[in-house]
């Protein structure tokens, strides 16, 4: 069997609209390199800054290099009939199907994940990034972040994995027919419908039950960044989740502190289990209350702290909602006095600012 070792820089941005900047494929056999094809490619796009600083590459670098057109059929050739071998393969897999698909064509590869075959194969090691994996291993690496140098040390690793699969069951086993997961038409409909607020984010399942939890200032990105991992958890996730719904919370405060109390509350089978050490907290002032950025213009979150123990959040639009603390606790979304969201509201005034705290 023949196997098409690749990797691939892309222009970072958004899920399912990154476009390739350099890809890197060789063609082994199991024993040899008998074909390669390395190029920049021009992306048409622009490139993420965090990508240029990881990669070096540049716009400067691909003006003049190939657009993608004009190496797919370059690219066709030398994968076909091979399995493709990617770290991380889910996503150059997912990177290559996509460029094919803006040009019309349909492409299809059985992939091997040489980060899953690794967690099997090679166990217990602390990470399984390529570079950290190749260190613990001792395979040479060069040109870390460009495809080929990246594609080189995945020939070596896979070399390395193949040896360890004495009876190829493994191998087998994991060949994985990408067209079977490809869920990238759903996912970029899903993300369409996203806010750019801060807030909340649910995964459901086709019942409505919420299966995962997320948070962030921005939940289009947040949620875009969940699309983008490649780990077997989230692929599972992935499959099993069939809605996503939002709610908006204006503070990341707020966000931060109802995260961990509606993850107390559904239990997401999809949440990992973090663990708090509690501890006694005391604020700077016993009585106060933090006033932060709203859901929308106008409106304010509001949290207040009463003898030194969190009382509950709300939303207000008058001042006077504000400043009258009978009218406050009227519309605080009382919750249990959990310890731990008096930790979250230290931890968060000790690297951030609110927009105003009243001290009574």
């Amino acid at each position: 069997m023949n196997f098409a070792i690749i990797d691939v820089e892309t222009t970072g941005g958004k899920f399912n609209e990154e476009g390739i900047t350099e890809i890197a494929i060789h063609k082994f056999d199991g024993v040899d390199i008998v074909d390669s094809f390395i190029s920049l490619i021009n992306p048409e796009r622009e490139i993420q800054p965090f990508v240029v600083n990881l990669t070096g590459i540049n716009a400067k670098m691909l003006k003049n290099a190939p657009k993608f057109h004009e190496v797919a059929k370059r690219i066709v050739e030398i994968m076909d009939g091979c399995v493709m071998v990617a770290h991380n393969s889910s996503f150059d897999y997912r990177v290559v199907r996509n460029e094919f698909s803006r040009l019309g064509y349909v492409f299809e590869a059985p992939t091997l994940c040489t980060v899953e075959l690794s967690k099997i194969l090679l166990p217990e090691l602390e990470s399984y990034s390529l570079g950290k994996l190749c260190r613990s291993v001792g395979i040479p690496m060069s040109d870390r972040h460009r495809a080929n140098g990246d594609a080189l040390a995945t020939i070596k690793l896979f070399e390395l994995l193949l040896q360890k699969d004495k009876d190829k069951i493994i191998v087998k086993k994991t060949i994985k027919e990408g067209n079977q997961r490809d869920l990238s038409g759903k996912l970029l409909k899903i993300l369409d419908t996203l806010p750019l607020q801060s807030g909340l984010f649910y995964f459901h399942r086709f019942n409505g039950d919420i299966i995962y939890i997320g948070k962030g200032k921005n939940i289009q990105k947040v949620v875009n960044q969940v699309f983008l991992r490649s780990s077997r958890r989230t692929r599972s996730l992935l499959k099993e989740m069939d809605s996503v719904t939002f709610e908006l919370t204006g503070s990341e405060l707020v966000a931060r502190i109802k995260f961990e109390e509606v993850i107390s509350i559904h239990k997401p089978k999809h949440n990992r289990n973090k663990k708090w050490r509690i501890e006694a907290v005391t604020f700077n002032h016993e009585n106060m209350i933090l006033v932060d950025k709203g859901r929308v213009t106008g409106e304010k979150s509001v949290i207040l702290i009463e003898n030194n123990q969190y009382m509950g959040y709300a939303y207000a639009e008058l001042r006077h909602q504000i400043n009258n603390l009978d009218i406050l606790k009227s519309l605080i979304n009382n919750t249990e006095n959990y310890p731990l969201q008096n930790m979250i509201i230290k931890k968060y005034l000790s690297g951030n600012k609110v927009q105003e705290i009243i001290r009574f």
